[in-house]
């Protein structure tokens, strides 16, 4: 499957990248790609794209990944929403975002509910009546014949 994705390139804490397309099996820091179809300077948020490449690889079926997916928007070279790149780790305020909370919020209410349910099963079960401390016998000295 192809990829569109992004290539770092350029030098330590300056960061450049390139769009290239390439194939998913090979990692990001292979170096080998299909063809560079734009760049990405997020520091000086210069981006360079080739629009009619781009489209000629999406109708062959390229995927591609959230942050070019993003930069595409901000070009007009695709139209939809953008996608949250905030992190990989979704925390509470990603999952609202996505409507996933009500979701999963389903789940821990019934868990909420079988809690009770629970609590009320082991307060039958449970006497009220507190049990009455038995004295403790000494033993007695048994006599010797």
């Amino acid at each position: 499957m192809l990829k569109i994705r992004l290539k770092r390139v350029g030098r330590k804490h300056d960061p450049s990248y390139r769009i290239v397309v390439t194939e998913d099996f090979r990692g990001p820091k292979s170096g080998k790609y299909l063809e560079n179809v734009g760049s990405y300077d997020p520091r000086k948020n210069i981006k360079s794209v080739k629009a009619g490449r781009v489209k000629y690889w999406i109708s062959k079926g390229a995927q591609i990944s959230d942050t070019v997916h993003n930069i595409f928007i901000s070009e007009k070279i695709i139209d939809g929403k953008k996608r949250d790149v905030s992190s990989k780790k979704k925390g509470k305020k990603a999952l609202e975002k996505d409507g996933k909370k009500e979701k999963s919020a389903e789940p821990q209410e019934k868990t909420k509910e079988a809690e009770k349910t629970e609590e009320i099963k082991v307060k039958e079960k449970t006497p009220t009546e507190t049990p009455t401390e038995t004295p403790i016998e000494t033993p007695t000295e048994v006599s010797k014949k």
